[in-house]
């Protein structure tokens, strides 16, 4: 009868929480956010040119997806302790995706970049002088990532720091 009673008290206080205070979700989408806003002044540092379509694009420094994964980790460890399952999950989801923006996804552009040039030699005539060039910029070099994930704690300890402090 505890054990029922136990779990009726946990899912009454899940169900009681707003997303607007879930503090593992609100640090991933701030990392997120500040993560593909820096993009858009790399971008200009490296190029000399404003590109808004950073806000919404993939690849560059510092990797999003690196920054809202690690977020998600940190803000789950914070508040549910790094002994659980879900902590555990959120770590491993979080290597999935660091790995596969350092290693499917870099390798998948680097093979675009070749197609379009070989595409882009290809006589006029050709059927596929014609064809759209493939996005090139998809996955993250090891350092982008690495940054992305040190955003990502840097953004979840300090969400956790004012929430403390507010409370």
């Amino acid at each position: 009868m505890r054990l029922h009673q136990a779990s009726r008290m946990v899912m009454e206080s899940e169900s009681s929480s707003s997303i607007f205070t879930n503090f593992p979700l609100i640090s991933a989408v701030i990392a997120f956010a500040i993560a593909q806003s820096i993009k858009v002044f790399t971008t200009w540092y490296k190029e000399r040119r404003w590109d808004l379509k950073q806000l919404v694009g993939s690849g560059g420094m510092p990797s999003s997806h690196s920054a809202t994964v690690t977020a998600l980790a940190v803000g789950i460890g914070f508040q549910d302790g790094i002994g659980g399952s879900v902590f555990a999950t959120s770590v491993i989801l979080a290597c999935v995706v660091m790995y596969d923006a350092t290693g499917v996804r870099l390798q998948a552009g680097r093979q675009a970049e070749v197609l379009n040039q070989i595409v882009y030699e290809l006589p006029n005539e050709h059927p596929l002088a014609e064809s759209r060039p493939l996005r090139e910029l998809l996955g993250h070099t090891p350092p982008q990532a690495v940054v992305g994930g040190l955003l990502g704690l840097v953004i979840a300890s300090v969400v956790h720091l004012i929430v403390r402090l507010a409370s």
